[in-house]
């Protein structure tokens, strides 16, 4: 269920900006800068992994100075939760990551869980190698089963939304990040 217009103007009055909309556009343009440095020569399949990723994915493609091919991928862990549940494909990678180089694009690395799946079924097709490339690395002290090789910002162990990350569906179109109040 959608939350209301009212609930979801409450929440962002009530949060605290971690963020603003240009440490983002500073963040997203340092994180472009290394993809082009390690992939210039590599023409690779760039599959975002919806729906989180698609603000990022949407204003990075750009700026990415080399051919590529593009596609995407829909799993979910979260749903309109804020608690990670059972893996859920949506669209699954395609056949057409045998012998490529891959770079998949998320929005947040939290735990890792649907990353690392990710990863391993994209090498499992038989892609000859697999980067990953996240907007927010969340910092909250565990151990995670994947890195990321390219990471524009990390953030604090807060619930956080803004810039492709959302609360319960809502707030994926704010271009500043956003935590809710402690």
């Amino acid at each position: 269920m959608t939350m209301s217009i009212q609930r979801a103007r409450d929440i962002l009055q009530q949060a605290e900006l971690l963020y603003s909309a240009e440490q983002v556009q500073a963040a997203l343009h340092k994180v472009a800068q290394q993809i082009n440095v390690a992939l210039a020569d590599a023409h690779p399949l760039v599959l975002s992994v919806m729906g989180g990723a698609v603000v990022f994915s949407g204003q990075l493609l750009p700026m990415l100075d080399f051919p590529l091919d593009f596609d995407y991928v829909h799993v979910s862990r979260y749903g309109d939760a804020r608690q990670g549940g059972a893996m859920q494909w949506k669209v699954e990678p395609r056949e057409n990551v045998r012998g490529r180089v891959v770079l998949l694009v998320d929005d947040i690395l939290d735990e890792g869980h649907t990353l690392a799946v990710l990863r391993e079924r994209v090498l499992a097709l038989g892609a000859d190698k697999c980067y990953c490339a996240v907007f927010a690395d969340k910092l909250h002290g565990r151990k995670k089963p994947i890195h990321a090789d390219f990471v524009g910002m990390e953030l604090p162990n807060r619930f956080v939304f803004g810039y492709g990350m959302d609360i319960e569906g809502a707030w994926r179109n704010l271009p500043a990040i956003y935590a809710v109040k402690e």
